[in-house]
């Protein structure tokens, strides 16, 4: 308690305090030595905690009922010109009984909050172990969230603390097992009161779990087992020289969106923070968020080969390491390089993850509507790791088949002419005016999506940082917003997901009579 909760219940006339039916109440024995027998204490009874309820309104009904009942007691003894004082275990306003007290009175009658410790800062404090450090965040979750929910969000976070415990410890357990973060969670049981008990959450019974428990997912920085901290011996490329004695590697292969953080899965958010290394395209690695003990390989874009050995080398010596794509790593991108140097030997034992991430034609797709709403081909214009005989093969094929195109690495300083080639391919199958979206830098500063007519595609135009997405014949762009005022409005651009029965329909059909959401 502190020193000014102290002196409010000194100066206080009547004393209340919340209590389930048995009578017991937590916040009352914490204060028990400062109250005084003249004290008019108003036990405020629970209607029901963790039992069922007959009343008309369920559960919530019956609390509303019971605050509103409680409110209007410590009213009257307010209107008498009584001074009282509520008591709360932790802080009053932190997940606490009183705010509901607090959102019925306090604008009546005058009102002080008394900070106190919170349960959190409590079970850091019995653990010893750091909650946050540096630019870590802290998650605080209750308990009672579904496991979906609960999972995705320890997955991403630095740290946290969920509360609440009891009977959804079950629920909890498994969805910090989930999120890959039994190994470090701890269990901190009535922090600072008597019957306090602590110790690992995978070893704790779940039958002896009370309400008043949490559980600690602590600072990820604390938990880094980087041996020999900043002083450890690295070779030129950063590696460390030594084995991580005990400790087991793994290597997963984690995609950042076509931007920045906005874009991450809460998945991917986790493997990021819990890795010791990070490996990628220096580009990639710059949307990585600077975590103490961390080391970060960077490299040229196009030693992908190199840059999955390295990865794999690393996990073999026992580290942690991610390996950093941009969009989706299975798109275009790390994780066949990764695949393929894991599958040979020595890296056959090496465990690798792929986790899924947002990927350029899916970003730019939504920035206009629903271009890919219905079947679509991708497909990638670099010649660099294949002719470009076999990309006209099937860029023929796929617009034969009238299917809507998601063309990646269209253009670079060093390849000028692929896009003007695939125009005069397209114009084949398709209509001068087939939409195609132009979405470049998607997400990020420089972002510029368009909309232009296929014979208007312009190569001076598109870049390795532009996706194309090419319509098919039931493509249907239109104007939307534009209003009384004549204004320009936006560009709207999709697919619609039914398609004609006529067989003769494929090539150039008429437009849909009506779009289907």
């Amino acid at each position: 308690m502190t020193v000014r909760a102290v002196r409010i219940i000194a100066e206080a006339d009547v004393i209340a305090y919340h209590s389930a039916r048995h009578g017991r109440s937590i916040a009352r024995s914490i204060a028990a030595e400062h109250l005084r027998a003249d004290h008019i204490e108003e036990p405020l009874v629970y209607p029901v905690t963790t039992g069922t309820t007959d009343h008309p309104g369920g559960y919530q009904g019956a609390m509303d009922e019971f605050y509103a009942e409680s409110a209007a007691r410590l009213a009257a003894h307010l209107d008498a010109g009584r001074t009282v004082a509520v008591l709360a275990e932790g802080d009053p306003l932190f997940y606490g009984s009183y705010m509901h007290m607090h959102k019925r009175l306090a604008d009546r009658y005058p009102t002080e909050v008394v900070p106190g410790v919170t349960s959190v800062s409590a079970a850091a404090a019995r653990l010893g172990t750091p909650l946050v450090e540096g630019e870590e965040v802290l998650t605080i979750l209750p308990g009672t969230l579904p496991e979906e929910e609960l999972t995705a969000r320890l997955a991403s976070a630095d740290s946290a603390v969920v509360m609440k415990l009891g009977r959804t410890f079950p629920t909890v357990r498994r969805a910090v097992e989930r999120a890959g973060r039994l190994a470090d969670a701890r269990y901190v049981e009535r922090a600072t009161m008597s019957g306090e008990r602590t110790g690992a959450l995978a070893d704790t019974d779940p039958e002896s779990v009370p309400y008043f428990s949490v559980a600690v997912l602590p600072s990820r920085v604390a938990a880094r087992a980087v041996p020999g901290g900043s002083d450890e011996p690295v070779g030129e490329a950063g590696e460390s020289t030594g084995e991580v004695s005990g400790s087991t590697g793994d290597v997963v292969v984690v995609g950042t969106g076509p931007a920045g953080p906005l874009w991450l899965t809460p998945e991917t958010r986790g493997a990021l923070a819990a890795a010791q290394d990070l490996v990628g395209y220096t580009t990639y690695l710059d949307r990585v968020p600077v975590r103490p003990g961390q080391r970060r390989h960077g490299s040229d874009n196009k030693v992908e080969s190199e840059r999955a050995e390295f990865a794999l080398d690393l996990a073999r010596r026992g580290r942690r390491v991610a390996v950093v794509s941009g969009g989706d790593p299975g798109v275009f991108a790390m994780a066949t390089a990764v695949l393929e140097a894991a599958s040979a030997d020595p890296y056959r034992d090496v465990p690798v993850r792929v986790l899924p991430g947002v990927t350029a034609a899916n970003a730019a797709a939504a920035r206009v509507g629903a271009p890919l709403g219905h079947d679509y081909a991708v497909l990638s214009l670099s010649d660099r790791l294949k002719p470009w005989e076999v990309i006209a093969e099937r860029l023929r094929a796929a617009a034969g088949a009238d299917l809507v195109l998601a063309l990646y690495n269209p253009g670079s300083a060093s390849r000028t002419w692929q896009v003007g080639k695939a125009r005069e391919l397209l114009l084949e199958h398709r209509a001068p005016d087939t939409p195609v979206v132009l979405g470049r830098d998607v997400g990020g500063p420089e972002e510029s999506v368009r909309v232009v007519r296929l014979a208007d595609l312009d190569p001076a135009q598109v870049d390795m940082r532009t996706i194309l997405l090419v319509g098919s014949s039931r493509t249907v762009t239109a104007r939307r917003g534009a209003g009384e005022g004549g204004g320009e409005g936006e560009t709207v651009v999709w697919t619609p997901r039914r398609y004609p029965e006529s067989p003769g329909a494929v090539g150039n059909p008429a437009p849909p009579e009506s779009p289907r959401s």
